[in-house]
């Protein structure tokens, strides 16, 4: 067995009540009464591991009692604590191989789950820039083909107006010829066709 022990940093800090093991007879701590056996409890302490803890202990609290109502613990008479068994049981072991079996298990899951995720979310952003790009091909290809649009019905246009131009200036022209040939026979002395 262990020597008695008062140093904090290395008490163990989740326990529970348990038995006392065959073949160890009860002690008494420094303060003269019977010592509780507590069982450790933590993962990263000594999992599994028994120990003598003096029932005067200040981190000894009734279990049954709320966190919220539990009055404060009395100043600690003696923080005796002595460990019983010097390796951890079978079973905690096991436990703690299985624990970090599920632990990296769970870890090499969200590992392959975040690579998983990336790889989707760059396929996704490849195919929008890919979507961007036709979008993008698509627009300009339809401005194309909408200013040569614009430019062939300007052009008919254009063509339209000189033809109209043109057939109203041969119109002015062979009004301004009759004009001319009216005022020109009216000077020669003839008089229409109605006054005879």
């Amino acid at each position: 067995m262990s020597l008695p022990c008062s140093d904090q940093s290395i008490r163990p800090k989740k326990m529970k009540s348990a038995s006392l093991p065959r073949g160890v007879e009860a002690v008494r701590c420094w303060c003269g009464d019977l010592c509780k056996v507590k069982e450790v409890m933590n993962f990263l302490d000594w999992l599994g591991m028994k120990f003598f803890m003096c029932s005067n202990y200040e981190s000894d609290p009734p279990e049954s009692i709320s966190a919220y109502i539990r009055p404060p613990s009395p100043p600690p008479l003696c923080m005796y604590y002595r460990c019983i068994d010097t390796e951890m049981p079978d079973w905690a072991v096991t436990e703690i191989r299985e624990r970090g079996r599920r632990a990296w298990a769970s870890w090499d899951l969200e590992k392959r789950r975040e690579k998983v995720e990336a790889e989707e979310k760059a396929a996704q952003k490849k195919e929008w820039e890919e979507y961007c790009v036709e979008k993008r091909a698509f627009r300009d290809e339809m401005e194309r083909k909408n200013q040569e649009e614009k430019l062939r019905l300007e052009e008919v246009y254009r063509q339209r107006e000189h033809a109209h131009e043109a057939e109203r200036e041969r119109k002015r022209e062979r009004a301004r010829a009759a004009k001319a040939a009216e005022e020109a026979s009216d000077e020669k002395g003839k008089y229409p066709c109605w006054t005879k």
